[in-house]
């Protein structure tokens, strides 16, 4: 499993943000995109999960590889945590279990409702169901937004599991997640002319986890 960009243009709003990138992520390894708000990296991460199209340039993965997180949980709040998860399980053939809910503190939140859980609780929830997607490559847009500094951890050890188990992770994010070892992509020298604002009201976990565009949850 290896994601390889060439010369990629990508656009908001039919504008372009950032043009003429290339880079390479391969199993077992993690990239983190910086850049200052407005550059692209939402609109960079919708394009390579296939919620968009590119501009310009070649994607070496499908976006069926790929398991996108937005900036919203997605979950069903009428279900409960494990409900959640049990039906992300069942559309893509894996089987929950507690190592699942343990890896992100939900054991004891298994049968409550969704929508009783607080904003910290639902990310949680959230990035859990990457760990059922069976998809290799995690595409995830600022991840840990409402975490703690103890959930913090625990979504930096689940990607952890996930690098040494073959996967891989891109990611956006603002914090400094103390992943050591993920390397950096700096957007900024690949700015578009012209490139607006990069304010897109992001749809969550996207359009539903239904084998189309990214696996998007939502």
């Amino acid at each position: 499993m290896e994601l390889v960009v060439r010369d990629l243009a990508v656009a908001r709003g039919g504008v372009r943000v950032l043009e003429g990138l290339s880079f390479s992520l391969s199993a077992g390894r993690a990239l983190v995109l910086r850049g200052p708000n407005g550059i692209g990296k939402t609109t960079l991460l919708r394009t390579l999960a296939g919620l968009q199209r590119a501009e310009a340039g070649e994607m070496s993965l499908p976006p069926e590889a790929m398991a996108y997180a937005g900036h919203a949980d997605g979950i069903k709040p009428t279900l409960s945590v494990a409900e959640n998860l049990e039906f992300w399980a069942a559309v893509h053939g894996t089987v929950l279990t507690g190592a699942v809910l343990g890896a992100m503190d939900l054991a004891a939140l298994a049968d409550r409702p969704a929508q009783s859980l607080s904003a910290g609780q639902k990310r949680r929830l959230g990035l859990a169901r990457l760990l059922v997607s069976g998809r290799p490559l995690w595409v995830l847009d600022e991840p840990t937004i409402s975490l703690d500094a103890a959930s913090v951890g625990l979504f930096v050890a689940a990607v952890r599991a996930h690098l040494a188990g073959g996967g891989a992770a891109l990611m956006a994010t603002h914090i400094d997640l103390g992943l050591a070892e993920a390397a950096v992509l700096d957007l900024a020298p690949f700015r578009a002319t012209g490139g607006g604002f990069d304010g897109i009201a992001d749809g969550g976990f996207g359009g539903g986890f239904d084998g189309g565009p990214a696996g998007a949850f939502g």
